[in-house]
């Protein structure tokens, strides 16, 4: 069965339908040894080429995959560092075809959920400030905080590049000049929880993101660990993205190694209570 070339690319994990759209408006796309067009379709046996590299559309798994990543603080969010820095990617499973493609970033200063797919349409949705997707995060302020600035920080603050503001501001433990918040906030703009509170003259001593959407960071994914959502997770957050999915079951060996996996997550937190 063929499909369109920019959902097939996409589906491979090479990046969104409209990247992949712009690639091949500039040439950067061959289909069997001709320049491919816009409204090509194609299936997984032609011979793609991208930038001169053969891409493998043979369908070993096609299956939509979603990881949940605990990063720690000190890691950063890009494939390879030219200061030899552990980066996220390095902690990640091997997958079988495709990539890994992270969907937004954390600083390296921040710890917490990220999200990795090895479909470029779902992180496309997901980080793309049309959809509104929510970012739920945990901070620690260090410095007196009124009602004022919460007011504020609610109402909108304009930033170096433009307003930004939290959607929901909701006050937790703490006293004096150290204190807990849980903020929500809509966009991915670059260490946007942090500018928010910095410009009202206090400073963020933590901050850790909780929340991506639909998807929470378990209690029991401790700090360098990861975890494959479910099908029927992967289904349910497809669905909440506008994206039709239906779950496509795991193989025995799968389910097995997803179970082996979960057990050995949950002993090691149930450890660190």
């Amino acid at each position: 069965m063929s499909e369109k070339i920019q959902k097939l690319l996409a589906q491979a994990g090479l990046g969104s339908r409209r990247e992949i759209e712009k690639w091949v408006a500039a040439g950067r796309v061959s289909v069997n040894g001709r320049v491919a067009t816009t409204g090509d379709r194609i299936s997984s046996a032609d011979k793609v080429i991208v930038d001169g590299r053969v891409i493998n559309l043979q369908p070993k798994d096609n299956r939509t995959r979603v990881l949940i990543y605990h990063k720690p603080v000190g890691e950063i969010c890009t494939r390879q560092d030219p200061e030899g820095r552990k980066t996220v990617f390095s902690s990640l499973p091997p997958i079988k075809q495709g990539r890994w493609i992270a969907v937004g970033r954390l600083d390296i200063n921040t710890s917490g959920l990220l999200l990795f797919t090895n479909d470029g349409e779902l992180a496309n949705r997901q980080m793309h400030p049309s959809g509104q997707v929510e970012r739920q995060y945990l901070v620690r302020i260090h410095g007196i905080v009124d009602d004022d600035m919460l007011k504020r920080l609610q109402q909108g603050v304009m930033l170096d590049d433009g307003m930004g503001r939290f959607k929901k501001i909701q006050v937790g433990d703490g006293s004096g000049s150290h204190q807990w918040f849980t903020v929500v906030l809509t966009e991915g703009r670059n260490r946007e929880v942090r500018r928010l509170w910095e410009s009202q003259g206090v400073e963020v001593s933590r901050l850790k993101r909780i929340r991506f959407g639909t998807v929470e960071l378990p209690s029991y994914v401790r700090s360098g660990d990861w975890l494959d959502l479910t099908p029927v997770e992967v289904s349910r957050l497809c669905k909440s993205m506008g994206m039709g999915s239906k779950p496509q079951p795991l193989t025995p060996s799968e389910r097995q190694q997803r179970q082996r996996q979960l057990s050995k997550l949950k002993a090691r937190g149930a450890q660190h209570r």
